[in-house]
């Protein structure tokens, strides 16, 4: 459930439908859906009562994705698509090409601040997170997307959280590292 949890979310601030049966009937909540994966959603909901551990979220569009509860904070929820994998047809419909673009050129901009704070270089970080270079910089101005497992290392790496990595501002913790803790981060 974790690694679904963990992949890259794109911002949309859309609305929605979480729909599930309750014991009087099916119950309808209207949600807003903060932002959305291939695998999953983080929902702020008008509800404040038990929620169940499996829903279905309605897209405005109508697109229906049944949903694991995988984290739940007061209105705020954490949803995995049982499915697994939404598809390209889903995701496209999930989020628009410009929602996208603007979420890499986010993420990126993160993943800059964060390595630069720090001290990798591109060079560096390329290296220990299986990317070339160019791949890295061509990410970190948001033309291209991370790929998912390489994002996580990369979190890992600049000790940052991946939601905040890929959603909000990027919280370093202690200073920059220096060459000899660099190399035993290569091990």
């Amino acid at each position: 459930m974790s690694e679904l949890r963990a992949a890259t979310r794109q911002s949309t601030a859309r609305t929605g439908l979480v729909e599930f049966d309750g014991p009087r009937g099916t119950v309808s909540i209207p949600c807003t859906i903060a932002d959305v994966s291939g695998t999953g959603a983080r929902l702020k909901l008008d509800w404040s009562l038990a929620f169940p551990k499996e829903a279905t979220l309605i897209f405005a569009d109508g697109l229906r994705k049944t949903c694991r509860v995988a984290w739940q904070k007061r209105r705020l929820l954490g949803v995995a698509f049982a499915d697994g994998v939404a598809s390209h047809d889903e995701q496209a419909l999930m989020m628009t090409e410009e929602e996208q673009a603007l979420h890499r050129r986010h993420i990126g901009a993160q993943v800059r601040a964060a390595r630069e704070a720090r001290g990798y270089t591109e060079s560096q970080m390329a290296s220990l997170i299986g990317l070339s270079p160019g791949d890295l910089s061509r990410a970190e101005r948001g033309e291209i997307s991370i790929p998912l497992h390489q994002l996580t290392h990369m979190a890992d790496l600049l000790l940052v959280d991946l939601d905040s990595l890929v959603a909000g501002p990027a919280s370093i913790e202690s200073p920059p590292l220096g060459d000899a803790e660099l190399a035993a981060g290569c091990r």
